[in-house]
């Protein structure tokens, strides 16, 4: 028996800040909405709650907002395969249903992008992101050492939620040269003088605690877990016990429906035009899928999207939406550019450092000479439960290896419950 079958006119994927504006903005036009979303709750990772009681203004609105407009919101869902953008299979509370839909946005964000070092699939090594998240669900650490080493704006934030959730913060690290991060600070105060009171108000938290540029985690160690960090500061050794280190490398975006679609992507992000359409007919997509931009950019492209979706072509292309999209496409290019790995980093794997964790696959495993294919064959790498989220742009970074060819289903999908909707039990 064929999975049940339901209908919408436009269906989003991503309850981010992207995708809530979409549907808020495409539901004003009267098109019956659908948001499909993985997390638990609305929001996406950048808003991830408990309770409505620890959203933001800004996240409590839309929502409000999406519900008076009747938009409906499936959480704990997620795309495993499609016919088309007009055919939509996800899995949701157990079964397997079919979407079909007249419009599709994609507003599938952004995830954390890690380069391999001695030590970093110790456990309590984690991504900044995942700290982040970690915290805002309720992980404890009063008393724990905390050693943050990465790239990018994310670092204030999540060192100023470490130390409100009670933690000894004893270093925070940035990749990035002094003088690149001075200069991209005072551009921001240029054009977004809000987010330099944001980050003030952030570094007030952890005031008293290091932040050293040109410095990043070099090795971890420790017997079953992690024990101890050493880091390159400002090109000396030091090496600092702890019980928690958050690295990472920046974000790359979430794109692996857009290609099973068949979206042109540029540089390693979804190409949209002005109206943020794809390549592919009845296809937008918006947010961090298209670039590393932040969530009030991510809004703009958001609305852009929805009633570009929803056929209001005036709206999309107001000049209010399109001069702060191109604001916020000028501070992705920004953001690329201050914050892109150095080579240090992409040469701290020795030969026993592992690459893929799915597979167990270790950088002496690789020969940098093969393609990203015979990479695959030889040793599996890309092909473990992820399907290639972690290597892949490790991979890409160290070797330039494209990343895995997509292929359904997506996501991950329990078995049982693919079969049960399948049979339509």
């Amino acid at each position: 028996m064929s999975p049940a079958t339901a209908t919408t006119d436009i269906a989003i994927v991503g309850a981010g800040p992207a995708g809530l504006s979409a549907a808020i903005a495409a539901a004003e036009q009267g098109k019956r909405v659908l948001v499909i979303d993985q997390g638990l709750r609305p929001g996406g990772q950048i808003w991830r709650h408990r309770d409505a009681r620890t959203l933001g203004v800004i996240p409590r609105r839309l929502l409000r907002r999406a519900a008076a407009l009747e938009v409906r919101i499936l959480s704990d869902a997620r795309i495993i395969d499609l016919d088309g953008p007009r055919e939509l299979l996800l899995q949701h509370g157990g079964r397997v249903v079919r979407h079909r839909t007249a419009a599709l946005i994609i507003a599938t964000g952004a995830r954390e992008r890690f380069l391999p070092f001695p030590g970093w699939t110790l456990p309590r090594v984690v991504g900044i992101g995942g700290l982040q998240a970690l915290i805002k669900s309720g992980l404890t650490l009063k008393g724990a050492r905390v050693v943050i080493a990465g790239t990018g704006p994310l670092l204030l934030p999540v060192a100023a939620a470490t130390v409100s959730a009670g933690a000894r913060l004893l270093l925070v690290a940035e990749q990035a040269s002094r003088i690149p991060v001075m200069r991209f600070g005072a551009r921001l105060l240029r054009s977004k003088p809000a987010a330099i009171t944001d980050a003030v108000r952030y570094r007030w938290a952890f005031r008293g605690v290091p932040f050293r540029a040109s410095s990043w985690a070099v090795a971890a160690a420790g017997d079953r877990a992690l024990e101890r960090v050493t880091l390159s500061v400002n090109g000396t050794p030091r090496t600092l016990e702890c019980d928690w280190l958050a690295t990472g490398a920046g974000l790359v975006s979430n794109t692996e429906l857009a290609q099973l679609l068949g979206c042109t992507l540029d540089g390693g992000s979804i190409a949209v035009d002005a109206q943020q359409s794809t390549s592919v007919t009845g296809v937008w997509a918006a947010g961090e899928c298209t670039g590393v931009k932040g969530d009030a950019a991510a809004m703009i492209e958001g609305e852009i999207a929805g009633r570009a979706a929803a056929g209001d072509a005036s709206g999309a292309t107001a000049k209010r939406l399109q001069d702060k999209r191109k604001m916020g496409r000028a501070f992705a290019l920004q953001l690329a550019t201050t914050f892109a790995p150095r080579a240090e980093l992409l040469r701290l794997a020795d030969d026993d450092t592992v690459v893929c964790r799915c597979e167990g696959v270790c950088r002496g495993d690789l020969d940098p000479g093969w393609t990203q294919r015979q990479a695959k064959l030889w040793t599996r790498i890309g092909m473990g439960e992820c399907q290639g989220a972690v290597c892949g742009p490790a991979c890409s970074a160290l070797f330039g290896w494209s990343g895995n060819r997509v292929r359904p289903p997506l996501g991950a999908p329990r078995f049982d419950e693919w079969q049960n909707g399948l049979s339509g039990s």
